[in-house]
């Protein structure tokens, strides 16, 4: 049985499904999730739901009995409270006894200077002082982090950031979750890491000039300091906690956080990863 964690979430629900393509029988697949009710359509297929909440560890005991394979998804909120939560999953999983623990983590995740990577440097060293079976999918940037910004940057004119001439060998959502469901399908995958990123590195002028030659509209990047756009991004009413990720990762970007290319996603899917224009049309027909 596999248990996936945070079913309800965007990424976990495209690994479930990546599951059942891939023939694993909905009776073996178990969607985990804090509001049960958000997975009707997963339950409809046939999948087993179960309550999951990060912070009641007894529904964890719960939701990962009988499971041969979990995967965490990881959490959000603050870097104190994902810690928490995730070491609580860990600590239901080693008792529950599971096969194969699969955590998603973040690419080069020992040494990357985003400070989002804070959360899974220290849960990979609670996975390993666990002393589970694990394998770790460091998953890179999701394309869709700057590509869904498009319809509006177009309808401005603009494409604003704070990344310079960075690379970003970004990957879809839908890719990183096929590979874990790949994974997870996969034996003798303990003590595995695989740093998961496209084939081809971008930076945001060139993102803007992709647009720009889809839509038939002009479009250009306008890079700025980061406190000026950090600015930009709280009057357009976004929460704290998300500027603060969005402008450090810019600003590493910028100083080539996610300039590298590895083979592993291409690898593990057997064909070349999801290339920008493909993300880039179908946000703008979004």
């Amino acid at each position: 049985m596999i248990v996936v964690t945070g079913a309800t979430g965007q990424f976990g629900r495209q690994v479930i499904e990546h599951l059942l393509l891939r023939g694993v029988p909905a009776g073996q697949v178990v969607a985990a999730a804090r509001t049960p009710a958000k997975a009707a359509g997963l339950a409809a297929l046939g999948v087993e739901v179960r309550t999951a909440d990060y912070d009641r560890p007894e529904t964890l005991m719960a939701a990962f009995a009988g499971a041969d394979k979990v995967l965490l998804v990881s959490s959000t909120g603050s870097d104190a409270t994902r810690i928490a939560q995730h070491r609580s999953a860990i600590d239901a999983a080693a008792r529950s006894g599971v096969g194969l623990f699969a955590y998603t983590s973040v690419t080069r995740a020992p040494t990357n200077p985003m400070g989002l990577a804070r959360v899974h440097r220290a849960t990979e060293q609670a996975v390993a002082d666990a002393g589970l079976p694990a394998v770790v999918l460091r998953n890179g940037w999701y394309t869709e982090n700057h590509t869904a910004a498009l319809p509006g940057a177009v309808a401005r004119g603009t494409l604003a950031g704070s990344a310079g001439d960075g690379r970003i060998a970004s990957a879809t959502r839908a890719d990183l979750a096929e590979a874990a469901a790949v994974v997870l399908t996969l034996d003798d995958q303990a003590g595995k890491t695989y740093d998961l990123t496209g084939d081809t590195a971008w930076t945001l002028p060139e993102l803007a000039a992709e647009a720009a030659a889809q839509s038939g509209t002009p479009l250009g990047y306008t890079d700025l300091p980061a406190e000026q756009y950090r600015r930009i991004l709280h009057q357009a009413g976004l929460p704290d906690p998300a500027v603060d990720l969005i402008v450090d990762a810019d600003v590493q970007i910028s100083h080539g956080a996610l300039a590298h290319v590895t083979g592993d996603l291409t690898t593990l899917l057997g064909r070349p990863a999801t290339p920008l224009s493909a993300t880039v049309a179908q946000s703008l027909r979004a």
